[in-house]
């Protein structure tokens, strides 16, 4: 039976060009208003005034109306690491009172508190807290989300979280992109080897993710302190000879050329991106690299340096936001509030924000033909959001504004008014 939303008070299609948006494109929403979205198994049949729908509809079919809400597409978040083992909330404070995320990192903090709850949680353990915080998202709009490993840095403990994605991609309620992240940090047990976890990360882990269909993606931690550049490369190319596509950590803490790696390798996009500089923005527009930026651990760490949004967009890059959903730095699954930093910290506008989490992190994923607009055959993945202007999404920060998420067509959240 199909379904039709209507009395939508603006439906955000983001319809243009089949690519990702750049420059002024990022400010055009296809705003469609008194309109109505028509979804049939799952797919959307048209997005047009309700004028235009209502005389060709049937009589089989379930109305659900939007209340002259704004209907969007679903989020897409383009970095996350939502499956982990406990917690670092005493971290947080720990960095309230003054202690950097350097110092704690030193003192068997940061990741490495990560890596030993998470080789210590079962799969079921890691599986409930990642639904647990993917429900978060949902509540938040998001339909769809990368999922990184790189809290296992072992490989039975790697291919234990990569397992548990592909089981939430399965069973859960949006769809899950897996990306193979061993290099995130050293263990503590090959602190004194370094070569030899680059080994074991090439040799061992690499070829048990890939004969397992564990991941379409390989990321590395590009830092001069943790994956220098020369053993990033090293990585990165071992992935791809291994038929994964590549995005990088790059440029997050320090301006080591991350970016310019990024671009040399034709990765697929290039995160943080906090420290990169003209020449970095440069590389990325002249190899058609993506950025990811991640403003949420910016925000989290307390820092104050954020990734240059706005001369990447003028250079005419594909800007991609997302939330970096983390226990250390960017605890939040939270598009909007995602949206809301870019637009006050990074002085993007709120269209640039929405097509940045939309159709851009689409296809960031591979995924611009199905998921990220509201245009005829793509997946019915709608969020209706409880407010009458777009614009809200960003200004009322702090709030979960998703009314109705619907994915494949399918109602997975309605909020109790």
């Amino acid at each position: 039976m199909d379904l039709v939303i209507v009395n939508c008070g603006q439906l955000v299609t983001l319809a243009g060009p089949q690519r990702p948006r750049i420059g002024g494109e990022m400010r055009e929403l296809g705003i469609i208003k008194d309109a109505a979205l028509w979804i049939r198994d799952g797919r959307i049949v048209r997005a047009a005034r309700w004028k235009e729908i209502g005389s060709e509809l049937g009589s089989d079919h379930v109305v659900t109306d939007a209340e002259e809400r704004v209907v969007l597409p679903g989020f897409v978040d383009a970095h996350t690491h939502f499956v982990f083992g406990g917690s670092r909330a005493d971290e947080f404070e720990r960095r309230a009172l003054g202690e950097s995320y350097q110092s704690i990192a030193a003192s068997g903090g940061g990741i490495l508190s990560t890596v030993r709850q998470t080789r210590a949680a079962s799969e079921e353990e890691l599986a409930d807290s990642a639904l647990r915080r993917i429900t978060m998202a949902v509540r938040s709009g998001t339909t769809t989300a990368e999922v990184k490993s790189g809290y296992g840095l072992s490989t039975e403990a790697e291919l234990k979280m990569l397992r548990v994605i592909r089981r939430l991609n399965d069973e859960g309620p949006i769809g899950l992109i897996s990306t193979f992240l061993g290099a995130h940090q050293f263990p503590e047990e090959f602190r004194s080897d370094r070569t030899g976890y680059v080994d074991l990360v090439i040799n061992e882990m690499l070829p048990r993710v890939v004969s397992e269909r564990l991941a379409e993606y390989a990321d590395v931690f590009c830092e001069p302190h943790i994956f220098d550049l020369e053993t990033a490369s090293q990585i990165m190319k071992a992935a791809l000879a291994h038929g994964l596509r590549l995005r990088m950590h790059a440029d997050q803490l320090s301006r080591s050329g991350g970016a310019e790696l990024a671009a040399s390798l034709h990765a697929t996009t290039a995160d943080h991106l906090e420290h990169t500089d003209a020449t970095g923005i440069a590389a990325l527009k002249d190899a058609g690299v993506q950025p990811v930026l991640l403003p949420g651990s910016v925000y989290a760490l307390g820092c104050r340096q954020y990734p240059p949004a706005r001369e990447m967009i003028e250079r005419g890059l594909a800007v991609v936001l997302a939330t970096d959903m983390n226990p250390g730095s960017s605890p939040t699954p939270s598009i909007p509030m995602v949206i809301s930093l870019a637009v006050t910290q990074m002085r993007m506008s709120v269209a640039e924000a929405i097509n940045a989490t939309t159709i851009n992190a689409a296809y960031s994923l591979g995924r611009g033909s199905e998921a990220g607009s509201l245009e005829a055959g793509k997946s019915a993945d709608v969020v209706v959001h409880d407010c009458h202007d777009y614009r809200d999404i960003g200004y009322l920060f702090g709030v979960e504004s998703a009314q109705q998420v619907v994915v494949k067509g399918r109602c997975i959240y309605a909020r109790s008014r």
